[in-house]
């Protein structure tokens, strides 16, 4: 197994007696600590991976502080609109896929496959040595991840096109990144046929954090983005890229430095990906209501 999660949900069902229905609530707990054994397989995947990202998601109440205790701009930050592609029940995130295409603001846009959990000695050397594909450990308090991402680049005109049914969604993507698809993807899975799951809005920002102890501390970019979801949740996430070699010392020093500012380190973790894929999959399974009219 090459992942460690931080604290799976807990998920509860209840009859309300007024209505004879199910009402199910979904529990997330507080993230646990990483054992011995895994973070020696953390060390393991690292020595593999082309890149590191450190993640810490804000708890909810927290983000006002976080956003006062940090040099964050929110009028300098910049508006996306993030789609996914699976099927309703969710085949390919079952399977570890993620079909991903973004829109930015400018015009630009971009997009990804990606497959998690990985090895990165197990995977093919002919997408390792192309300079579009990129293996990577995402690190959270409690848990951690390795993924294989194939980018591609778009424009935000023709990703706007392809979830309207203007042309088919595989032309949003390569050569290489369909390659990909077909070959860890489920059997029969096809892109023209998955669905577009959202959009998700977001605002995303950035700010140089001054790392380090001594007169001349490191300047470390560190990343900022609220996805505002449609039912009015939202989730604040801080990340920072390193080197491999380097994430247990800049873990410790961003850690610090976010500490001293009052950032809440201990809140429950929440992935973005997942979040979305069941808020709008619940949408799509959702029987719609008919409505008729008076005769």
């Amino acid at each position: 197994m090459t992942t460690a999660a931080a604290a799976k949900p807990r998920t509860t069902t209840k009859r309300t007696a007024s209505t004879g229905r199910n009402t199910t609530t979904t529990t997330r707990r507080a993230p646990r600590r990483l054992s011995a054994d895994d973070l020696q397989k953390l060390v393991g995947l690292l020595s593999g991976a082309d890149s590191t990202e450190l993640k810490l998601t804000v708890p909810p109440a927290s983000h006002r502080d976080t956003i006062r205790g940090l040099p964050i701009d929110p009028v300098e930050s910049q508006p996306r609109q993030v789609y996914f592609f699976d099927t309703p029940d969710l085949a390919l995130n079952k399977a570890g896929i993620v079909v991903r295409a973004r829109r930015i603001a400018g015009g630009k846009g971009d997009t990804v496959i990606k497959l998690r959990p990985v090895v990165p000695s197990e995977l093919p050397a002919r997408f390792r040595t192309d300079p579009s594909f990129n293996v990577e450990v995402d690190v959270l308090p409690g848990g951690y991840v390795c993924s294989a991402s194939f980018k591609g680049k778009s424009t935000g005109a023709e990703i706007w096109d392809a979830v309207r049914g203007g042309q088919p969604l595989r032309k949003l993507f390569s050569k290489q990144q369909r390659a990909f698809f077909k070959q860890f993807a489920p059997e029969g899975s096809d892109l023209d046929a998955l669905i577009p799951l959202g959009p998700t809005f977001l605002l995303k920002g950035r700010f140089n954090a001054a790392i380090g102890n001594g007169p001349k501390p490191a300047q470390r970019p560190i990343v900022v983005e609220m996805w505002l979801y449609p039912d009015g949740s939202r989730i604040l996430e801080l990340s920072t890229k390193c080197a491999p070699a380097e994430a247990f010392a800049v873990a410790i020093e961003t850690r610090a430095y976010l500490k001293a500012r009052g950032v809440t380190l201990t809140g429950i973790q929440q992935t973005k990906t997942r979040t979305a894929l069941e808020f709008y999959a619940g949408e799509v399974r959702k029987p719609r209501t008919r409505t008729r009219r008076a005769g």
